[in-house]
């Protein structure tokens, strides 16, 4: 295995240097492929936090009808997705470790800019959120017949509980780049005088007000739309399973007990997200309007219309092929047909974002938000009717539909992202006293730069673009090979089924609670690795 490894980093290291020396006359090529290194590592990642918060909210609803009705089929259903959380939530840790370690390697202009205030925000996960999951995720994965069915409910809340508090505090710290709030930039010092490299005084941001920076003006908009999402993202990737085991005559009941909660949750998120996307996107305008200009392909302020279908052309400042509302755009931002909208006209060109990404990603995830409204409302329709079943067309949708949630959820947050280029940290808006924008007399915003940090200036300025390109081959490899490991053991357990109840031994259910399990653990009266009735009988209260 060490020579396999030293061989693999051999490789790598070889490739970094020929890269290295191809690349070494663009520097600008470093901004761009760590970025690219950055964007798929993160996007790989974000597949599984979504998927453990809507799982895990969906694991609450079975575990508790468990609990209330003592029906099998739902201990059964909470049994069998609980494998599939534990999976993915092995998986995001996985992968998420790799992002703190770029925010070193690749980002370290980023890192001393932000540090003060990611570094609080990622504590706070750590020791709210991270260590609430993980420590009840032994006991709702491995607690089965060893904890009452109320500790085990009560596990299941606190693993779905620490999903979610995760979620805020990652989007705490993202929103806070966004639209930063409660922190004041200074220099950092060395040896007592401020810190000077190449003429240029080093900044940094310290908090002044935590709760200020935890309620930055778009934290909780994109807080509430990244749970929405999880929650599309879980109910669908249930329905896709549940669908499947339809269609091929597997597991029936489980698998309509688990449909019809999946289908509940997301036809209440899919409706959910069309008010938190609107509400949303107000907000975006009102503190980040060059995004949501790039996001509509806005170039001119005037009215505002919307476009349905078009194709940006950045250099005519134009949309080919479009298709729009007149005005419509100006209407949900303004309740007004004939608001003026600030286009990108309002922002010298080097502080705008390319147009074409966030347009694009921007109308997709729309679109698949409406998609899934219209979806999961005939499938509701359907199964009052008593028919939704045997709509073999409308099973296979649903078990493809997954693929949208997961691109939805994608899509949302590359629109994000890269709608605040060309900065990493943005920088206040400048507004007079009655709110609007103030001006240059070239008609444009300018922005005081020393209070935010260009995504140009946040890279690492000691690695070069060929030491990049060589770690994203092997990155590459690793992804590839925990992708497939994925894909294997989902696959599998998805072959197999959930596993019928079968009573082995007396359960802690009817023999005592929690506490009294835990009594009985010294004296080795119950295995956590098998049913009681694979213990020797004689060796009770003698340790073996």
């Amino acid at each position: 295995m060490s020579s396999a490894v030293a061989a693999f980093l051999t490789i790598g290291a070889a490739f970094a240097a020929a890269s290295e020396a191809a690349y070494a006359a663009d520097p600008t090529r470093v901004v761009f492929l760590s970025r690219i290194q950055f964007a798929v590592t993160v996007m790989f990642h974000y597949i599984f936090p979504v998927l453990t918060i809507g799982l895990g909210v969906i694991l609450v609803y079975l575990d508790g009808r468990s609990l209330w009705t003592s029906d099998r089929i739902y201990k059964e259903a909470t049994r069998f997705w609980t494998s599939i959380f534990a999976l993915n939530f092995a998986m995001g840790v996985a992968t998420g470790i790799v992002l703190e370690f770029e925010f070193g390697t690749n980002w370290a202009a980023y890192s001393r800019f932000v540090g003060d205030v990611f570094g609080s925000a990622l504590a706070a996960e750590g020791i709210f959120a991270f260590f609430l999951e993980s420590g009840f995720l032994a006991v709702l994965v491995f607690g089965w017949n060893r904890v009452g069915p109320r500790m085990h409910f009560f596990s299941t809340c606190m693993v779905a509980l620490g999903s979610v508090f995760s979620s805020i505090w990652i989007v705490v710290a993202n929103s806070w780049q966004q639209t930063p709030a409660g922190h004041h930039v200074v220099p950092i010092l060395r040896d007592g005088a401020p810190w000077v490299v190449n003429c240029t005084t080093m900044m940094r941001a310290e908090i002044v007000n935590f709760w200020s920076m935890v309620f930055n003006p778009s934290a909780l908009h994109r807080l509430v739309h990244v749970w929405i999402g999880a929650l599309i993202m879980g109910s669908f990737f249930v329905m896709s399973i549940s669908a499947w085991y339809l269609l091929r005559g597997r597991h029936r009941e489980f698998a309509i007990r688990s449909f019809r909660g999946a289908l509940a949750l997301a036809t209440v998120a899919s409706l959910a997200s069309l008010a938190s996307g609107h509400l949303q996107a107000r907000n975006v305008y009102a503190t980040q309007p060059a995004k949501m200009a790039a996001m509509e392909a806005h170039f001119e302020t005037e009215r505002g219309d919307l476009t349905l279908f078009g194709i940006p052309d950045e250099e005519r400042e134009t949309i080919r092929l479009k298709v729009a509302v007149p005005g419509a755009f100006g209407f949900l931002l303004f309740d007004d047909f004939e608001a003026p909208v600030v286009g990108l006209d309002r922002f010298r060109p080097e502080d705008r974002p390319k147009v074409m990404i966030p347009f694009a990603t921007y109308h997709l995830m729309v679109g698949l938000g409406v998609f899934f409204i219209g979806l999961t409302l005939v499938a509701c329709f359907l199964w009052y009717r008593g028919v939704l079943f045997e709509q073999r067309w409308l099973l296979w949708v649903f078990v493809f539909a997954v693929i949208g949630a997961l691109a939805a959820n994608q899509a949302g947050w590359v629109a994000a992202e890269t709608g605040r280029q060309p900065w990493v940290v943005h920088p206040p808006l400048p507004r007079d006293e009655a709110g609007a924008l103030i001006l240059s007399r070239s008609g444009t915003v300018e922005y005081d730069e020393s209070l935010g940090l260009r995504t140009s200036r946040a890279v690492s300025p000691v690695i070069g673009a060929g030491q990049v390109v060589g770690s994203m081959a092997m990155f590459g490899i690793i992804y590839a090979s925990l992708l497939a490991v994925w894909i294997f053991v989902l696959n599998d357990k998805i072959q197999k089924g959930p596993e019928p109840l079968r009573r082995a031994g007396a359960p802690v259910d009817e023999a005592g609670g929690f506490l009294e399990v835990a009594a009985r653990r010294p004296a080795h009266l119950d295995k956590l690795t098998g049913p009681e009735s694979e213990k020797p009988r004689g060796a009770a209260g003698t340790g073996d």
